[in-house]
């Protein structure tokens, strides 16, 4: 088989990711998890803006950083959403519908990655935006007012826009991660499981480290701490790594998912 054949083409693209989009629109469970991204996402948000307190100024408090707080427990239900994309099909037999209908393996994977990341990036959106609103609404009456050193939070700042679109870009990106995770491991339990370790397993072992240097590193190479520096908007100097540089260490995992899943995909009998 030449390496052209293996290329998806325009058209068989556009046709999948429609075949794609039309099995997750139909299923109301992704509709409610979605749903459920950004509920939890902006009320997690809305709580953190709602308990923090600035009495006094420079009280040190990173207020964009407060205001996507439920960007943490949203990055679940992203994950969920994308494994149950592969994970159903695998559970229910489905899958070998999907690639007898479509005989490019390459071309289902993309498909369903332009649909996660489609879906997700909405709903994310929203949430993020519906983060920074209550943000900006209940920060101030904690102590978050110009007269303690900081503005109101507005998407016309540029670092408080770049930390709202990274962490909408985050979101994607944790998607992604779940998705090449799932189509390698072809089960929903599992995957999850995968998930969420990775992404929690160096948050804990910061904790338990003692070296300083170590956990630095450790916060550098983990794509939820690199992933999460995108957020910051103060002492930027002090980060293990730069906003967009963690976000770009949160790629790289998500591609490498993505290619160790689609050789899987290619190489193994559905």
């Amino acid at each position: 088989m030449s390496a052209g054949s293996l290329r998806p083409s325009a058209g068989s693209l556009r046709r999948t990711v429609h075949a794609e989009w039309t099995k997750l629109r139909t299923d109301a469970g992704h509709l409610w998890l979605l749903l459920g991204l950004v509920a939890v996402t902006a009320s997690v948000s809305a709580a953190a803006a709602a308990t923090a307190r600035c009495p006094t100024g420079g009280c040190g408090q990173d207020p964009v950083r407060l205001s996507l707080t439920g960007v943490t427990p949203g990055q679940t239900i992203a994950a969920i959403v994308a494994v149950l994309v592969v994970g159903h099909e695998y559970g229910t037999g489905l899958i070998h519908t999907t690639l007898a209908a479509v005989p490019r393996r390459t071309t289902v994977l993309a498909a369903k990655a332009a649909v996660v990341s489609g879906t997700v990036f909405a709903a994310g959106t929203v949430a993020v935006l519906a983060s920074v609103l209550a943000g900006r609404s209940l920060l101030p009456g904690n102590g978050f007012t110009p007269a303690h050193g900081y503005a109101a939070l507005s998407l016309t700042d540029g670092p408080t826009l770049r930390a709202a679109a990274g962490s909408v870009l985050y979101l994607v990106l944790v998607a992604l991660l779940a998705l090449g995770i799932c189509t390698a491991v072809r089960d929903t339990a599992v995957a999850m499981g995968v998930v969420l370790g990775l992404l929690y397993l160096f948050p804990l072992l910061s904790h338990v480290v003692t070296d300083p240097g170590l956990r630095r590193h450790l916060a550098q190479i983990g794509p939820m701490p690199a992933g999460l520096a995108v957020q910051a908007t103060t002492d930027l100097r002090h980060l293990p790594i730069g906003p967009w540089a963690g976000l770009g260490v949160l790629a790289l995992w998500a591609a490498g998912a993505l290619l160790v899943g689609g050789t899987v995909l290619r190489l193994r009998d559905a």
